[in-house]
């Protein structure tokens, strides 16, 4: 780029005057003329005779312009009429030759009423259809965690039951089994007394014999005179073996003996679906309040220029060598990281606390509750620092790394950007920590990203992300679709910080060729002003945040500095 050239980057620090020869700021928009207008300029736009009916609107409510069109019949001629009667798109050549009797719009009149409306059917979109079903997502995600624990549970009482149905047969197996013992110790006692019976009757039977052979020593006197009388054998009787009777069951008998698993015969509960009216209700009251806005808008309700951009505070961090990236959270204290620790101050400056990290760059944001959440890139963990100072372990990331991290203003979700092998994607969680959504390729097919050093939402729920090797400022809206990239106004854009503030503003923080700025964006990518800049007096700025005051945070990587500006009046 040649000096010239980087001069007049340099000197371009907001949206110029569309009048020619003019370049002061451009906060007016003249609708008749589409041609952005100064605050001078409009002023002799209203004086003009020939524009002095002219509609002129803060920039930001400006009318979309008509696309220009050629007429077939007269090329030379744009296509600015509708024809009512003929229901055909004519130019003014046409009109007065062929339906000049006819009725007639303006097709610039029409275009702004379709815009509009097609506008107000995509902010049904973007307020209702898709956050509602993301809601019923979500609600079904949890529905699904709620199961499974419910199912493993049940499984649960399932084991312990049939662990006491065991047990149960144990215990009366180990009784039956014990009265076998006793029968067979009765059993066995009559058998040794019949045995003992026996043994007595055979002794008895000797005892005969010995008698009998005396007998026949002696005389037969003997013999004649006595009688030999023999005791009959004693009766025993044989045992009645006990018999081993089966038990009836079968599986049916157990399965009844244990619980078992039905669905209650109840008619399933519809999701709760918001009426669509109810919201249309509320985003009439808003589209009321910002008309009401409009009509009161006047310029100290504007951006004010670069120039009067103010310092209000600065501190000096300890803990940190230089600064990378900061967040502000409920209480106003300050988180400020680099050089690998994370360090929290109060309003003074005093170091509250400092966690040695794995981070990069945007890898920590204050949440609505007063939470602070940080990536850890070694362990791919994202962790939750409470108010009272507890660090737990929020969200694992798998085989991503956890590059940038932001809390969504509008609803509590945690954007995080992540990164594997060449690939990069951001990814939407919950408040609870559940996975929603990933945005990693556009309609063609082609990576959206390449390293998201840092990441934020705007209040369109759009997500701006900045990437250092694409040099960009990538920004899709909340459904994923790109939208636009922002790659700065000088030479050699590298980026260093973003954030949003309550007026939609995209507030982009980067180094350059010829030093370090900050840029103001609208919501359509569109630049307003550069707020700061190496003239401006910051050098190498890095990490930037609004806080609820709209008071802007600004590091500084060539020191442990974070300045704190006023740029909105």
């Amino acid at each position: 780029m040649s000096e010239s050239s980087d001069e007049q980057a340099a000197g371009q620090h907001f949206l110029v005057c569309g009048t020619e020869d003019c370049q002061e700021n451009g906060q007016f928009y003249c609708n008749d003329c589409h041609r952005p207008l100064c605050e001078q300029c409009r002023d002799e736009h209203l004086k003009n005779p020939d524009t002095q009916t002219h509609e002129i609107v803060p920039y930001r409510y400006r009318k979309q312009q008509l696309p220009v069109e050629k007429c077939k019949q007269h090329p030379t001629w744009n296509v600015d009429i509708f024809c009512q009667e003929c229901q055909i798109s004519i130019c003014l050549k046409c009109f007065k030759k062929e339906h000049q009797s006819h009725n007639f719009d303006v097709l610039e009149d029409l275009y702004a009423e379709k815009y509009a409306l097609w506008q107000g059917e995509f902010s049904k979109i973007q307020k209702y259809f898709l956050p509602t079903t993301q809601g019923l997502k979500t609600d079904i995600e949890e529905d699904v965690t709620e199961i499974k624990k419910i199912m493993e549970s049940i499984r649960t009482s399932m084991n312990a039951e049939a662990e006491s149905l065991k047990k149960l047969v144990d215990e009366v197996t180990s009784e039956k089994k014990k009265h076998t013992h006793t029968m067979e110790k009765s059993l066995l006692k009559m058998l040794k007394s019949q045995e003992t019976t026996y043994d007595d009757y055979i002794a008895y039977l000797g005892k005969m014999n010995d008698e009998f052979q005396e007998y026949l020593s002696l005389t037969n006197t003997k013999l004649f005179s006595e009688t030999l009388r023999i005791k009959t054998i004693p009766e025993t009787t044989r045992p009645v073996p006990p018999v081993f009777t089966k038990g009836k069951f079968s599986k049916d008998d157990i399965s009844k003996l244990l619980g078992s698993v039905n669905v209650p015969n109840t008619k399933p509960e519809k999701r709760k679906i918001q009426p669509m009216e109810a919201v249309t209700t509320h985003m009439k009251s808003t589209e009321k309040q910002l008309e009401q806005s409009k009509e009161k808008f006047d310029m100290k309700q504007t951006l004010s220029l670069s120039s009067s951009v103010t310092k209000v505070k600065e501190y000096s961090v300890p803990g940190v060598d230089s600064v990378w990236h900061v967040s502000v959270d409920k209480s106003e204290r300050l988180w400020v990281s680099g050089g690998g620790n994370l360090v929290q101050t109060d309003l003074q400056g005093k170091q509250l606390q400092k966690i040695k990290t794995s981070g990069g760059n945007g890898y920590h944001t204050a949440t609505q509750d007063g939470d602070l959440i940080y990536t850890d890139q070694d362990e791919k963990v994202i962790y939750r620092i409470t108010p009272d100072r507890k660090i737990t372990e929020f969200i694992k990331t798998g085989d991503w790394t956890p590059v940038s991290v932001h809390s969504s203003r509008i609803n509590g979700d945690i954007l995080v950007g992540m990164m594997k092998d060449r690939e990069a994607k951001v990814t939407r969680y919950s408040k609870a920590g559940i996975e929603k959504q990933n945005i990693q390729r556009d309609n063609q097919g082609q990576g959206l990203y390449s390293d998201p050093c840092y990441i934020t939402e705007n209040i369109n729920g759009d997500i701006c992300t900045m990437n250092r090797k694409k040099g960009a400022v990538v920004v899709v809206n909340k459904s994923g679709q790109h939208r636009f990239s922002y790659t700065g106004q000088r030479s050699g854009f590298f980026p260093r910080g973003i954030c949003t503030d309550v007026l939609g503003h995209i507030l982009v923080c980067y180094d350059s060729f010829i030093g370090g700025a900050v840029d103001l964006l609208d919501q359509d990518g569109g630049l307003l002003s550069v707020i700061l800049s190496l003239q401006k007096g910051i050098k190498e700025p890095c990490g930037v945040c609004v806080d609820d005051e709209n008071n802007l945070y600004v590091g500084q990587s060539d020191t442990n500095t974070v300045s704190v500006y006023k740029y909105l009046q």
